[in-house]
């Protein structure tokens, strides 16, 4: 494993919390699809789930302008290009998703019900067409979501696995990083 420098223990929780939430979502959302006797519940859990999300990705988003991530190791330029773009579409999607599912659900005028009597006021005007577009986007969005989720796994992987060049452990790592050693500074 090479110094690569760790990504500021701020930045790893929110990254973990967030795959712990997205992971869950997409279970949630194929359950859904699969129990209609869970069904209630699974979309109560499913719109929390969703809104909550949204804040911490907006939260993520400061906090990464704030304290920007640890530059990648020495890589071939289109690794780096593919990297950056699936880490611009993960962002994209934890924002689009929930928004989409939001606005899908304020065009059919189901209350977005969070915790107690607290419901979310409607983004969309009510339009059962509208809702219909924006139910099968939120589907196809969540396909690709899903996709993207196992190639950042994949890529993620990779790194631990075979190529061994702490861009995993940069993110994955709970120790303190330590400071490298300066060559000829006696300590071995």
């Amino acid at each position: 494993m090479t110094g690569q420098a760790q990504f500021p223990l701020f930045s790893r929780v929110l990254h973990w919390l967030m795959a712990a939430m997205i992971i869950t979502m997409l279970f949630i959302g194929v359950a859904m699809v699969a129990s209609l006797g869970h069904y209630h519940t699974l979309v109560s859990v499913h719109r929390v789930l969703g809104i909550l999300i949204l804040i911490l990705v907006v939260v993520r988003i400061v906090n990464r302008w704030l304290n920007p991530p640890p530059p990648l190791p020495p890589m071939p330029r289109i690794q780096k290009i593919l990297a950056e773009g699936s880490h611009y579409l993960l962002y994209a999607l934890m924002i689009i998703l929930p928004l989409v599912g939001w606005g899908m659900l304020s065009a059919a005028r189901y209350p977005v019900e969070m915790v107690g009597s607290f419901v979310l006021p409607p983004i969309l005007p009510h339009d059962p067409a509208l809702y219909a577009v924006l139910r099968r986007s939120h589907t196809v969005l969540a396909y690709v979501f899903f996709f993207t989720v196992l190639v950042h796994l994949g890529a993620a992987l990779l790194h631990a696995l075979i190529i061994r060049d702490g861009v995993f452990a940069s993110m994955a790592s709970w120790r303190r990083a330590r400071a490298p050693v300066a060559a000829g500074s006696g300590h071995r």
